[in-house]
């Protein structure tokens, strides 16, 4: 019984500085994608091929499968292939593990499956919140995942951000606020980069789970069917029990 009590005002004594952390803690924005709309994947796919694949490989979907965002066989291998590679194959990259190690301290990881670890939201903030910093050895950190290892590859087309803290007031105790500011533009501008960020999570929400809109639909379909199936055996039913008394 003595436990139960000690226990129970150490979580009344604890319970203020858990609601204000949990009051402090981190919140992505929403990632504004749609996995039935097309040409928002077929831009995802040209982003990823063109901005990740250098270093990150996806190497549990093939790029025979673009065909169902529907881009024909001949735009993937003109487009999107790389050289020597066929549209049969998986999207890996030539660089191995050992030399990405070697280079990068740790082997950038396969993004096949990216977008089901950290969520859409979280890959939409984390590739929008990137900003100088030099006491890193990439010269870059991000608000969303500090200190991380990887650089801002996308910044000529985001531009430099900075990181602003100042401080305000909230219920008696004093928050630090931290927002980024944009000092150098870059090729797009805030728009533009922010829809090709969405373009590029939502293909990497699509890559992780190709089938997952076929899926829905199909769902839907047998959803409609039990229905319909349920007031046929409710009418046969009253059919059998009609004539019982």
């Amino acid at each position: 019984m003595r436990i139960l009590k000690k226990s129970f005002l150490v979580a009344l004594a604890v319970w203020p500085l858990v609601g204000f952390a949990s009051s402090s803690e981190f919140t992505d924005d929403v990632a504004p994608i749609d996995q039935h709309d097309k040409l928002s994947l077929q831009r995802g796919a040209r982003n990823f091929v063109s901005y990740c694949m250098g270093c990150h490989s996806a190497n549990y979907m093939r790029y025979s499968r673009l065909t169902d965002l529907g881009l024909t066989e001949k735009q993937i291998k003109e487009y999107l292939v790389p050289g020597g590679a066929k549209v049969g194959d998986t999207m890996s990259i030539a660089m191995s593990k050992d030399d990405a190690k070697k280079w990068f301290g740790v082997a950038p990881p396969d993004l096949s499956v990216i977008a089901r670890s950290r969520g859409a939201d979280w890959l939409y903030t984390y590739l929008r919140t990137y900003y100088r910093d030099s006491s890193t050895a990439t010269g870059w950190n991000n608000l969303r995942f500090a200190n991380v290892g990887m650089p801002h590859v996308l910044w000529q087309l985001q531009g430099s951000q900075v990181l602003k803290v100042s401080e305000k007031e909230e219920h008696g105790h004093k928050i630090e606020v931290k927002a980024l500011e944009l000092v150098t533009p870059g090729q797009l501008s805030p728009k533009e980069y922010d829809l090709f960020v969405a373009d590029l999570v939502n293909y990497l929400g699509y890559m992780g789970e190709p089938a997952k809109t076929q899926r829905t639909q199909l769902g839907v379909i047998v959803l409609f069917f039990l229905v319909l199936f349920y007031f046929l055996v409710l009418f046969l039913k009253k059919e059998y029990w009609k004539d019982v008394k």
